[in-house]
């Protein structure tokens, strides 16, 4: 059996690995998997030898406590209220933090601003006169900030406790060195009154840098309160109530009742206008359905007897009966939901690079500094020798720069990519993104439009004639009857006229022939415009030389809309999604940085064949449905490829969240917008390779952040020890091995500046 829980307390990827492994551990279970982002645990376990409750127990003895998710809708709702709770306390504490670090770091450092320039001080506070008040009031400030972060100190000396160190376990150690040396050399102030001391406080090290954190913390909380909203959006679209037919003849009664009461063979009355709350049969009536929600497609679908519905679509217009065949959690869009739960309860491959080390490094820091000072006691040095020797490693050594290297430069990324219209829903999104090696992009909305315009404007010279008509006239006649259709290429043919200062004719008689066209008269004319069907219903012919065109409007992904006037065949409109402007030079640079390209579409095959041949795409995927462009993405995945897909529609949040990096175009759909990781504003496609471009960069700043947050550190950890004073060198002075520290932070917040010089592509 397969159940997921959500798991409370966790922080950092450490923390998901630490209940992975301790389930994982458990003879009876199969499988064990962690998502940090929706702190959930998806488990297969042999339900006849072990229960949920078991599990849990084993996820309390890690550590962090369990609770069962009853259905979706609740778990969404308690995990709205209990993030948004998060973020509240998060947001405050790092108000306080920040109130109290600002004048901290103005008391510290004011007076060593470079090219000697100091930050007046009252006379009080003077470090060479009043070493000891200067202490005492960088205490008092350090004091505050230190208790708004205190869950780092409960949580990071838990998890060392538990032999799992993790990000909390940096910061807590770090911070802990720099506090510990402070309130040293303070004792050391007020009992000797050394104002030489006052110069090798780090008070503000320690708050500025939990400062810093805290703002991090609550970042990723906020993105984390939104992952669960593309959910709630999909589940919003269904219907509540339904209309069901009772009864036969006339006796027969229309009820409204909730939709669990709607059961299969149920007949389902659906009015003009209204969304349809099932999955069913059209039994009676004929009509023009929306179902952009589940194609992503623009043009509406005709219905007639015996054609398929499903729930969420838009009825356009007609009146429908449809006899229920799917309801509840069997309908194509509870599916859809169900895709996008399990995608996001899937466990992304990230690469937690500063965690991996901190669980090898922290460990062998500590080890190093009590060994180093243990064998210096035995060597007859003094216990304060001893203590400068066990300070002086664990300042060098201190993770404070480590602590920063990540979060610095995914700030400023993110920051950066924002400022470009480029919305990344946190440092995973940014991470995951610098390895993709396909793109899959959706067509309708994404490289076209996502609506259909005019493109070509065929009048027959022979017609025109016969008729009297020039082409003008035949486009003002054709979007006069349009005029009072709501199918979408009337409103194309209507938009096209308007712009092109036709003048549209007056209507005399309208009547709308669903999967045909209209049918009208205007100054004694009959007005056809339609397919093939109308035509030949009408008995309007059709040459050879008029076919040919139609075929290669066709080729080129066109509808083509015939219009006849007085039983002649006039001339032909052609409609079709055009595509954005900047789509093929996106495309072209993509490719240019070594990224296969593909294109999915719920469209016909021909219509995609054209888009990509004039897009310069080898890869199609058309005629997919929503689960099948999820399944498009996990095939890609399967055979080893880093997929990123890009959409706007309801029917493409499946497979944003299945890719390794969803990404939304800006003007898409609420559910397409939450479901993907990164959102293009702008809507442009330049902004992908934008997006990708900028991931790479900074995931590279951050690799070279962490060598420095080394780099510096490593080097000094055997002079820290007292390698040169065995030698009758000098013993490092603990003030160096915080400057050093020190020296490692600022390099680290340097090198992630630097990612502002960032320039889009355009």
């Amino acid at each position: 059996m397969r159940q997921t829980i959500r798991v409370n307390g966790m922080t950092c990827a450490a923390c998901a690995a630490r209940v992975e492994r301790a389930v994982a551990q458990v003879p009876e279970v199969s499988s064990a998997s962690v998502n940090i982002a929706t702190e959930r645990l998806s488990v297969e376990y042999d339900d006849t030898r072990i229960g949920l409750e078991d599990i849990g127990a084993v996820v309390e003895k890690a550590g962090y406590r369990w609770d069962r998710i009853e259905d979706t809708q609740t778990a969404l709702d308690e995990d709205r209220i209990a993030k948004a709770r998060a973020v509240h306390v998060i947001k405050i504490k790092a108000l306080v933090s920040a109130v109290f670090a600002i004048p901290l770091l103005y008391v510290a450092m004011g007076h060593m601003l470079p090219g000697g320039l100091q930050l007046p001080l009252p006379g009080f506070m003077n470090p060479h006169h009043h070493p000891l008040t200067f202490a005492l009031i960088q205490l008092a400030l350090t004091i505050p900030i230190v208790i708004a972060g205190w869950r780092f100190y409960y949580v990071g000396f838990r998890a060392l406790w538990m032999r799992a160190p993790n990000m909390d376990s940096l910061v807590a150690l770090g911070t802990s060195a720099a506090l510990i040396y402070s309130l040293v050399m303070t004792y050391l102030i007020a009992t000797t009154g050394d104002a030489d001391l006052a110069m090798q406080l780090y008070f503000e090290s320690a708050g500025v840098i939990i400062t810093l954190i805290l703002v991090g913390k609550l970042m990723e909380a906020i993105s984390k309160g939104r992952t669960s909203e593309a959910l709630k959006k999909l589940m919003e679209l269904a219907p509540k109530t339904a209309w069901v037919i009772r009864g036969e003849g006339e006796d027969a009664d229309v009820v409204e009742i909730p939709i669990e009461e709607v059961y299969p063979k149920d007949r389902v009355l659906i009015k003009p206008g209204t969304k349809i709350p099932v999955d069913g049969t059209v039994i009676e009536g004929a009509s023009a359905v929306d179902e952009s929600m589940l194609t992503g497609e623009s043009m509406p679908v005709d219905k007639v007897a015996g054609a398929p519905v499903f729930a969420a679509s838009m009825n356009a217009q007609g009146r429908l009966v449809v006899e229920a065949t799917s309801i509840g959690a069997d309908t194509v869009l509870a599916h859809i939901v169900k895709l996008v739960e399990d995608a996001q309860e899937s466990k992304a491959p990230l690469a937690a690079m500063a965690d991996v080390v901190s669980h090898y490094f922290v460990p062998i820091v500590l080890v190093v500094a009590v060994v180093a000072a243990l064998a210096w006691l035995i060597a007859g040095q003094s216990f304060a020798f001893a203590l400068t020797i066990l300070i002086s490693v664990l300042v060098i050594a201190c993770p404070c720069a480590l602590g920063l290297a990540t979060p610095t430069a995914i700030m400023v990324g993110t920051g950066i990519g924002a400022q470009n219209g480029i919305l990344i829903k946190g440092g995973e999104a940014l991470e995951a993104a610098r390895n993709v090696q396909t793109v899959i992009l959706d067509k309708t909305g994404t490289i076209t439009e996502g609506k259909p315009h005019v493109t070509d404007v065929i009048s027959f010279e022979e017609a025109q004639v016969s008729s009297g008509l020039r082409a003008d006239e035949m486009m003002g006649y054709a979007a006069g009857i349009e005029r009072g259709s709501e199918h979408p290429v009337g409103f194309s043919i209507v938009d096209y006229a308007i712009h092109n200062d036709i003048v549209l004719k007056t209507i005399d008689m309208f009547e709308a022939i669903v999967g045909q066209g209209v049918v009208g008269r205007s100054d004694g004319r009959l007005i056809l415009v339609g397919n093939d069907t109308l035509m030949a219903g009408h008995e309007i012919a059709i040459d050879e030389a008029q076919r040919q065109q139609v075929d290669e409007l066709a080729l080129q992904g066109k509808t083509p809309v015939y219009v006849a006037i007085d039983s002649l065949l006039v001339g032909i409109i052609a409609v079709a999604d055009v595509v954005k402007p900047h789509s093929k030079t996106a495309i072209a640079q993509l490719k240019q940085m070594d990224i296969d390209v593909a294109m999915i579409t719920g469209d016909n095959a021909r219509t995609a064949a054209a888009i990509a041949q004039q897009m310069d795409i080898d890869t199609v995927f058309a005629e997919v449905l929503p689960q099948d462009k999820a399944r498009h993405v996990k095939e890609l995945q399967a055979s080893g490829r880093r997929v990123a897909m890009v959409g706007d529609g309801i029917n493409d949040a499946p497979a944003l969240v299945q890719a390794d990096v969803g990404i939304a175009i800006g003007t898409g759909t609420d559910v397409a917008l939450e479901s993907a990781e990164i959102v293009l504003m702008r809507s442009d496609l330049m902004d992908v390779a934008t997006a990708i471009d900028l991931s790479r960069r900074t995931i590279r700043n951050v690799k070279q952040n962490l060598f420095w947050a080394f780099g510096y550190n490593v080097a000094f950890i055997p002079i820290a020890c007292g390698l040169l004073y065995i030698f009758h060198g000098p013993l490092l002075n603990p003030m160096f091995a915080a400057a050093a520290m020190s020296l490692s932070s600022v390099s680290v917040l340097t090198n992630a500046l630097r990612l502002r010089r960032f320039k889009p592509y355009s």
